[in-house]
């Protein structure tokens, strides 16, 4: 007996994506009559044989999915202590619908313009893609043209009229609650570190909630020192801003990783922590908790944000023509031993 012809088959032949082939054999109704004859058509010259299934047995919509993230072309591949728990959360998810996972890196050079693309993109292997990171805007739409199937953005920005899904961290409110903390524990020259104008998205909101908070409770003083979001950047920005303004009693990192730097730098300077400078960070990576002394911090829930993905992935693949979702993951923070409550 003749083989039946996948879905893949099908889509390959009538020139459409592998989610309108799904659309089309179960019948749903946002298709267009063209394009579900066209469909039909291929199915019936490729020999398909339709299943009979039951309302509970439907054929599934999404088997291989993609996921996606950036490596610069002259770095070594190393892992983010941050994203992993991200990419812990969608596959998790995949195991429990039987889904296979797909990861690549895409290569990209110092500008961020792509230079290579994963094998699974070129072959059209997967039904659907989690996009991780930070990408150019360019990069995203030709990510979309390759895959030929749904995609979900994750910690990444596009312009709003894109119609991508996204998942996102409430990055403002997370920042505004950290200074709020160091403000009510009497604290009033407060630094920053970790962010410059032409951050990304998301740490540009924590700098907007830094100043925030500052200004709801009429504090003017602020104290900037801009950098990249590294430990090496956070040493070398906290000795600069601590021989600037010697009168800072704490400082907010934009995240964990520039606060161990913070903290680094800080000792080098003779300082002592909490005794002679608080700190707060953002994200409560592992070490944040195994730091002396433990890292205050702003927990994100990020095994929630790759769960999170992979549900807005199905979604968008049953169904296409709905109207994006931005899913924000709201944030807490976790007080340890990194900040102390100073005279009023």
């Amino acid at each position: 007996m003749a083989k039946n012809p996948t879905l893949r088959d099908i889509a390959a032949k009538a020139d459409v994506a592998l989610s309108t082939v799904s659309q089309v054999l179960n019948n749903r109704a946002n298709v267009s009559a063209e394009t579900r004859d066209r469909v039909l058509r291929a199915a019936s010259e490729l020999g398909y044989r339709q299943k009979v299934f039951t309302n509970a047995q439907l054929i599934p919509e999404i088997s291989t999915v993609g996921l996606l993230t950036k490596r610069h072309n002259n770095q070594p591949l190393i892992v983010n202590p941050f994203y992993s728990y991200i990419i812990a959360g969608v596959e998790r998810e995949c195991q429990r619908h039987n889904m296979n996972l797909m990861y690549a890196n895409v290569e990209v050079d110092e500008r961020n313009h792509t230079q290579t693309w994963p094998a699974m993109l070129l072959n059209e292997a997967v039904d659907g893609v989690i996009v991780l990171g930070a990408f150019l805007e360019e990069a995203i739409a030709d990510i979309s043209s390759r895959a030929k199937s749904s995609i979900v953005l994750v910690d990444a920005y596009t312009a709003q009229e894109s119609g991508f899904d996204s998942v996102v961290i409430d990055n403002f409110n997370g920042a505004v609650s950290a200074v709020s903390h160091l403000i009510q524990n009497g604290h009033r020259h407060i630094g920053l570190i970790g962010s410059s104008p032409d951050s990304y998205p998301s740490v540009l909101e924590r700098r907007r909630g830094y100043l925030s908070a500052l200004a709801q409770q009429a504090i003017r003083e602020t104290y900037v020192e801009e950098g990249a979001l590294s430990r090496v950047d956070g040493f070398e920005a906290t000795i600069r801003l601590l021989r600037r303004y010697p009168q800072i009693t704490a400082i907010f990192a934009c995240n964990d990783e520039t606060a161990l730097g913070v903290m680094s730098g800080a000792r080098e300077m003779g300082y002592r922590m909490p005794e002679d400078l608080s700190i707060v960070g953002f994200d409560d990576i592992d070490l944040a908790q195994e730091v002396v002394p433990a890292l205050t911090t702003v927990h994100v829930d990020k095994v929630l944000m790759g769960t999170m993905a992979l549900r807005l992935l199905r979604d968008r693949h049953s169904d296409p023509d709905r109207s994006s979702i931005t899913a924000v993951v709201a944030t807490q923070l976790i007080l340890r031993d990194s900040v102390r409550k100073i005279g009023d």
